[in-house]
């Protein structure tokens, strides 16, 4: 007779998902928040609205790491990765003025390796501590054939909330209003796919390790200078670069004019631009170039907004202008 099969025997260790569960709880806990009523291990994690708030809206936002993931496994790093993974996340739910309120992650590999995931994984409750989020629940899925071994995916899932006259929506935009830039901590997590390539071309262990640089999180500052200068807009710089992220805030019939000579490029950017080749129109269609948020306010309290993000400790460049628009005239243009 042959020998009866267990589920070990096909590639999944339910012992080593329960061991950790048990090792990421302590990581977890740094993040609750008062509202949270039951979090990890349980079938749903509960969490009750703040009652700060009298005409709460959620916000939600779902994001991943996308291919920074395959520079992670080269380079051996699985420690900031989860940063990336909220800041993704926390920071689109920051642009409509929500405040982050809990996340959840899904962690999925071929084969389960506990210290890995619980590197990810104290990663993710990091980025949640930065971003004032509960982490309060998650998947762990081992599935063995689907990925090749030591390589991983990760996506996230963040619900926040704001009060129903407090969403920004950018209707208020108008032309002669100023574009300010908060400064990135690097490419964040976009344009993997280009950077790899660019890495292949020029091997270059230095500026890889800087390119790995986990995504500023920005959602403490912002939401601190939300209560004392009057924001029209935010828009996150993710895919799509300064170009494709801006306009997603502008009104019809106006246009965001953005200086390039306003901020300086970070060297990261210009040994990309130099090594790949890579055309000027390019990069601001791919990457942030230095600018991972984007504020804008009317002109004549661009001052007093710059001044309360750098006390709030943003590195802050006012990057151009709204404009009037037109049908035939590009909606951002970086001149």
């Amino acid at each position: 007779m042959s020998k009866g099969l267990s589920y070990r025997d096909a590639g999944v260790d339910i012992d080593a998902g329960d061991a950790l569960v048990e090792a990421i709880k302590p990581f977890a806990k740094r993040t609750m928040r008062p509202e949270v009523l039951a979090g990890i291990g349980g079938f749903g994690a509960l969490c009750a609205i703040p009652k700060k708030f009298r005409r709460p809206v959620l916000v939600s936002g779902t994001d991943g790491v996308g291919t920074k993931l395959k520079l992670a496994f080269q380079l051996g790093r699985h420690d900031s990765v989860g940063i990336d993974l909220v800041a993704m996340s926390v920071n689109d739910v920051l642009v409509q003025g929500a405040e982050p309120l809990f996340f959840l992650d899904y962690f999925a590999c071929g084969r389960l390796e506990q210290g890995v995931a619980a590197q990810v994984i104290e990663g993710i409750a990091r980025g949640c501590e930065l971003a004032g989020c509960a982490l309060i629940g998650g998947e762990t899925a081992e599935m063995p054939g689907m990925y090749p071994e030591g390589e991983y995916d990760l996506a996230g899932f963040c619900v926040g909330v704001v009060e129903r006259d407090r969403i920004l929506d950018g209707k208020s935009i108008r032309p002669g209003d100023a574009i300010l830039g908060l400064a990135s901590s690097g490419p964040h997590s976009n344009g993997f796919s280009l950077i790899r390539k660019i890495l292949e071309r020029e091997k270059n262990e230095v500026m890889a390790a800087k390119l790995f640089e986990p995504t500023r999180i920005y959602v403490k500052p912002v939401l601190k200078v939300l209560k004392k200068a009057p924001i029209k807009g935010l828009a996150h710089i993710t895919g799509g670069g300064l170009t494709g992220n801006v306009p997603r805030i502008l009104p019809k019939k106006t246009r965001a004019v953005i200086r390039r000579a306003s901020w300086p490029r970070p060297e990261v950017f210009q040994w990309l631009q130099r090594a790949g080749n890579v055309a000027e129109d390019e990069m601001h269609r791919v990457f942030n170039c230095g600018i991972g948020m984007v504020v804008v306010v009317a002109a004549g309290d661009a001052k007093r907004a710059a001044s309360a993000l750098r006390a709030a400790g943003e590195t802050v460049y006012e990057i151009g202008a709204v404009e009037k628009g037109s049908a035939v005239e590009p909606d951002c243009v970086v001149v």
